[in-house]
C-alpha cells in the first residue's frame, strides 16, 4: 500500500505558523507595524472590539492599526497543511533588523498621498543588506510594489503616479527575483508588464535602466514573454534596441542583449518582429567592436535570427553583413567561432547566391575555413566548415584568390592551362 502523504497537523508544526492570541494555526495572517504577524480576526477583535493599543505579544505601543497580508506565510502554511513537508521552508525565513520598520513602511504605502518619500525611505532601507532585501520580498513587498506601478495605467499623465512608479521600480530591480516564483508570478500579470513595458519606452534613463534588469531576471526565471510581445509588439522591440546601443550605460546594453536572447528563444514570431524593427543593422554595427561577453551573445542573436528566411536576407543585404561576422571566427573564443561558422553555414545553405560566395572569399571567410580544417581533431564546427567548403568549392576555385593549398586539400583538379 501507499503511504499517506498528508503531514500530521499536529506533528512538528513550525511555532510561527500560530496565532500568538489563540495558538491556532493561521488561515489569513496578517503584520501589524510592530513586525510581528496575527490571525486577522484576531487581532481586529484586539484593537477594534477590545480597544487596544498595544501589540499582544510584545505589550508595544500600537499607533498605526494597518494590517498587511503576510502572503508569503500563508502560502508556506499551505503547503504544509497540504502534505509536502519540502515546500514549507524551501529557504530559511529572514527577520532583519529593520523588519519592524519595512513592515510600517509597507502598512502605510498605499495610504499616504506621499508615496514618493515613503518609497525613497524603503530604497535607503533595502540597500543596507541582502537579508533587508529577501526579509521585504517576504514581508510581501513585491505585491505593494505591483500596485504602485500599475497605478500609471489608471492615472496616465499624473507626474506623482508616474514618479512612484519610477521609485518602486528602482527598489525591485535590487530584489532577488530569479530566486522567488511568487513574486515573479506578482509582475507577470498583465497589467503589471504593460506598466513596466510603458516605462521601458517613456521613463527617465534610470527607470529604464531598472526596468530592464528587471526583466532580464524575469528571464532568467523562465517568464514567458508571449502577451508582452503581443501586448507592445514593435515597440517592445524598439526600445530593446535602443537600450541595447547605449554605449554609455554598459548594464542597461547587457540586459537588454540577456532579455533579447529569452525573447527570441521563445519563439520564431518575435525573431520576425524583431528583424522588421531594424534589429540586424543594430547588432552588426554593434558587433564590429564589441568585447567577448557580448560579442558571443550577440553572435547568438544572429544566429537566432538567420534561422529565418528574413535574417538571412538582412544580414547579406547589409554591406558589414559577412566581414563582421567573418572578423569574429578564431579572433574571440571557441564558442564566438562555432557560432560565427553557424550562422556562415545558414547563410551558404540557404541563400548561396554568386554575391555572397564572393563576398565570402574576398572578406576572408573562406580562409578562416580553411584555418579550421587545419586544427587537430575533429568537431562539428570543423565539420560544418568542411561541408561549406564543399558545397561551394567549384564555385570558388574559379576565382584567382581562392587558395590554392585548399584546392589540394579537398582533391580539386587544377586547371589545364
Amino acid at each position: 500500500m501507499e503511504k499517506e502523504t498528508k503531514v500530521d497537523p499536529t506533528m512538528e508544526m513550525p511555532l510561527y505558523f500560530r496565532c500568538p492570541i489563540s495558538m491556532e494555526v493561521m488561515k489569513e495572517p496578517v503584520t501589524i507595524s510592530t513586525g510581528v504577524t496575527y490571525e486577522k480576526k484576531n487581532i481586529e477583535k484586539w484593537f477594534f472590539t477590545y480597544k487596544k493599543k498595544t501589540c499582544p505579544a510584545t505589550m508595544q505601543g500600537v499607533e498605526n492599526f494597518n494590517l498587511t497580508p503576510n502572503h508569503t506565510l500563508k502560502r508556506l502554511i499551505l503547503s504544509w497543511q497540504e502534505g509536502d513537508p519540502n515546500s514549507v521552508l524551501p529557504s530559511p525565513l529572514v527577520i532583519s533588523t529593520k523588519h519592524n520598520e519595512l513592515v510600517s513602511l509597507l502598512a502605510t504605502m498605499e495610504a499616504t498621498p506621499f508615496k514618493v518619500s515613503s518609497l525613497k525611505k524603503l530604497r535607503i532601507t533595502i540597500e543596507m543588506g541582502d537579508d533587508i532585501k529577501l526579509d521585504f520580498v517576504q514581508s510581501g513587498g513585491v505585491e505593494v510594489l505591483s500596485r504602485i506601478i500599475v497605478q500609471i495605467l489608471i492615472d496616465w499623465g499624473d507626474f506623482v503616479a508616474f514618479r512612484a512608479c519610477e521609485e518602486a521600480l528602482s527598489i525591485l530591480h535590487q530584489l532577488p527575483l530569479s530566486d522567488q516564483a511568487s513574486s515573479v508570478e506578482l509582475l507577470s500579470k498583465p497589467e503589471c508588464m504593460k506598466a513596466m513595458a510603458i516605462m521601458l519606452q517613456r521613463g527617465s534613463a534610470e527607470a529604464r535602466l531598472h526596468t530592464i534588469t528587471i526583466f532580464r531576471n524575469m528571464a532568467k526565471a523562465g517568464y514567458n514573454w508571449g502577451w508582452v510581445v503581443q501586448d507592445q509588439g514593435m515597440d517592445l522591440f524598439k526600445s530593446l534596441l535602443e537600450l541595447l546601443s547605449d554605449e554609455i550605460n554598459n548594464k542597461a546594453s547587457s540586459c537588454a542583449l540577456d532579455a533579447l536572447i529569452e525573447i527570441l528563444r521563445a519563439s520564431k514570431k518575435n525573431r520576425l518582429k524583431v528583424i522588421e524593427a531594424g534589429a540586424m543593422c543594430v547588432l552588426i554595427e554593434l558587433l564590429v567592436d564589441s568585447a567577448k561577453s557580448k560579442c558571443e551573445r550577440m553572435l547568438l542573436i544572429i544566429k537566432l535570427l538567420c534561422e529565418c528566411a528574413e535574417g538571412r536576407l538582412a544580414i547579406v543585404d547589409h554591406s558589414l553583413g559577412i566581414v563582421a561576422i567573418s572578423k569574429k571566427i578564431l579572433r574571440v573564443s571557441e564558442l564566438a567561432t562555432k557560432l560565427g561558422i553557424k550562422i556562415i553555414w545558414l547563410i551558404t545553405n540557404f541563400h548561396p547566391t554568386e554575391k555572397v560566395l564572393e563576398e565570402m572569399l574576398m572578406s576572408g571567410s573562406v580562409k578562416k575555413l580553411l584555418g579550421l580544417l587545419h586544427i587537430d581533431g575533429r568537431s562539428s564546427t570543423k565539420d560544418k566548415a568542411m561541408k561549406i567548403i564543399k558545397l561551394h568549392g567549384d564555385t570558388w576555385r574559379k576565382y584567382p584568390c581562392f587558395p590554392n593549398e585548399l584546392r589540394d586539400y579537398l582533391g580539386l583538379m587544377h586547371d589545364s592551362n
